[in-house]
């Protein structure tokens, strides 16, 4: 196991529903009873005494769901670079050996006509090739950087994945 790590349990309670414990790397204890009604029962446990309840709050099925969003929106995602006000957002994309695109020129996706999404940028290996051509040739590894809406990146997405 890896020092730090979180640890978490989950413990059937009959007739109520199941109970959640995550023990996180600062060896804090927090829990989670999901109820069978759908409502969420969220307790924090003190540092210097584990079996003393600090905060104890019932959530409804909704402010569980929004308090989800708020802890690991919709929208996250580990290659995401940045967002904008405007509704912007700048992602790498990973164009893997088995794509259809791999050994095509850039052009053949029809990206931004498709989408509306800009590739910026191609990291390829330890090399940055900004603003790449329509003639450009992808290869499998590329990770291409892409500018758009949350949509269009995700349509540029699943174009890329095509095998």
């Amino acid at each position: 196991m890896i020092v730090g790590a979180p640890r978490m349990s989950s413990t059937p309670l009959p007739g109520i529903g199941v109970r959640y414990d995550l023990t996180t790397r600062e060896n804090r204890l927090l829990s989670v009873i999901a109820h069978r009604d759908g409502d969420r029962t969220l307790s924090a446990y003190r540092k210097e005494d584990p079996d003393e309840c600090a905060l104890s709050t019932r959530l409804t099925a909704g402010e569980a769901e929004a308090l989800v969003g708020v802890l690991m929106p919709s929208h996250h995602s580990p290659n995401l670079l940045s967002t904008t006000e405007l509704g912007l957002v700048a992602e790498r994309i990973e164009l893997v050996s088995t794509s259809y695109w791999n050994g095509r020129v850039l052009g053949e996706t029809r990206m931004r006509t498709e989408t509306g999404v800009s590739i910026v940028a191609v990291l390829r290996r330890a090399e940055a090739i900004p603003s790449p051509t329509p003639d450009f040739r992808l290869a499998g590894g590329d990770e291409l950087i892409v500018i758009g809406t949350r949509e269009g990146v995700d349509s540029a997405a699943a174009i890329l994945g095509r095998v």
